[in-house]
């Protein structure tokens, strides 16, 4: 895998904020709509932030698109071709660029698939989030064991590549479990894995479920005792981390999650999207209105939904990069932090962290966590960044 582009690239994330059902770990802005959603509104609404959003990029080319969630999958292959039509008239878009849409297996069609591929999407992301039964429905999906790996073959079908999600640390679950349903995993695979643990985000279900003491999940020495394992199975099966969480083939990694990773420009429009952009000298944070309806009655008055457009202090681009960055098994290059933050890493405590195995040097002006470091990142990062 190459370093990265001394800018990290540039894509853009669409986020399609509607589910058909809200799972109870799920902490990400998705909301359940007994009504059909207006999809030529919608569309019209992303055409018009868009365009907000390249008159501030003009002249930057396009290297991926990934449509977020929520459930893209619920999203007509009109309104995706609409979009990718528009960015394709905004900016110029590279002729291999990675298109990603995130999709449940619940909502997988053969021909709707079909449309997305038809409309552009070259890579499809399944939350597929568990291969037994039990556990899907404690998980609170809308799908069985059976209707993922029919999902998955229809996926590996219809798109040049393919990943999936599946979480693990889950209520009960055992090492030896988990490689076999890993293994299994690796079996249905084509060449990416994403493979979460699962946590307790404040504001869920499993929040109050946890806290009541109704939730039962791995303590941490079994979830490290999970992690390791997980590491060592795919890195056996040629499917190592690249990312704390993302594994993938050689050549395979998904190229828009690195731009975020290498700390890359990237547009989010879009119901609580958020976006990072260097306009002139300045790198802005941008977030957008959270609330679906909301978000389309400011876009259609306004031409966006900003809630955010706020400049980031070096302090804050220099942070940012190393929390970015060192979940990457290619790290941060310390050259890129002095540019962004406009100073250097204190050499003594990059020093304790090399001599307590927490970083390595890999190679001139790069450092990135081990696997030690890895599981205490946010201290690493705190460390490196006091």
């Amino acid at each position: 895998m190459s370093q990265g582009t001394s800018d990290g690239g540039f894509g853009i994330y669409v986020h399609w904020p509607f589910c058909a059902a809200k799972c109870p770990y799920c902490d990400f802005n998705s909301h359940v709509r007994h009504q059909p959603v207006d999809q030529e509104r919608f569309a019209a609404a992303f055409e018009k932030e868009l365009s907000y959003f390249a008159d501030l990029t003009g002249g930057k080319t396009v290297q991926s698109i990934f449509f977020g969630g929520g459930t893209p999958s619920l999203m007509e292959p009109a309104t995706v071709a609409r979009i990718l039509d528009k960015i394709s008239d905004l900016w110029t878009v590279e002729a291999d660029a990675e298109i990603s849409l995130e999709a449940n297996p619940s909502s997988v069609e053969a021909g709707r698939f079909k449309g997305y591929r038809s409309a552009g999407v070259n890579r499809v992301s399944l939350g597929v989030q568990s291969l037994i039964d039990i556990d899907l429905k404690l998980l609170g999906r809308l799908h069985d064991a059976k209707t993922a790996r029919s999902a998955i073959e229809i996926a590996r079908s219809t798109f040049p590549r393919l990943s999936f999600d599946l979480i693990y640390a889950r209520p009960d679950q055992t090492p030896g479990g988990w490689e076999q349903e890993l293994n299994e995993a690796i079996g249905l695979a084509a060449d990416h894995l994403s493979l979460y643990q699962l946590t307790i985000e404040e504001g869920t279900p499993y929040f109050q479920l946890y806290h009541a003491g109704k939730l039962k999940i791995p303590d941490p020495d079994l979830g490290a005792e999970l992690y390791e394992l997980t590491q060592d199975v795919t890195a056996k099966a040629g499917l190592p981390a690249y990312e704390v969480s993302n594994h993938a083939k050689p050549g395979a990694e998904c190229r828009h999650n690195l731009v975020y990773w290498r700390y890359g420009d990237y547009v989010g429009v879009g119901p609580g999207a958020h976006g990072r952009l260097t306009v002139g000298v300045n790198r802005l944070a941008t977030s957008t209105e959270r609330h679906p309806e909301t978000w389309l009655e400011n876009v259609e008055q306004s031409g966006h939904a900003l809630i955010e457009n706020a400049g980031l202090s070096e302090e804050e681009q220099g942070d940012e990069y190393l929390l970015m960055g060192l979940r990457l098994t290619e790290g941060i290059d310390l050259s890129r932090y002095e540019k962004y933050a406009n100073r250097s890493i204190d050499p003594r405590r990059l020093s304790d962290l090399l001599e307590h195995k927490m970083v390595e040097e890999i190679g001139e002006n790069r450092v990135r966590a081990t696997r030690e470091g890895f599981f205490v990142l946010d201290a690493v990062v705190a460390d490196l960044a006091a």
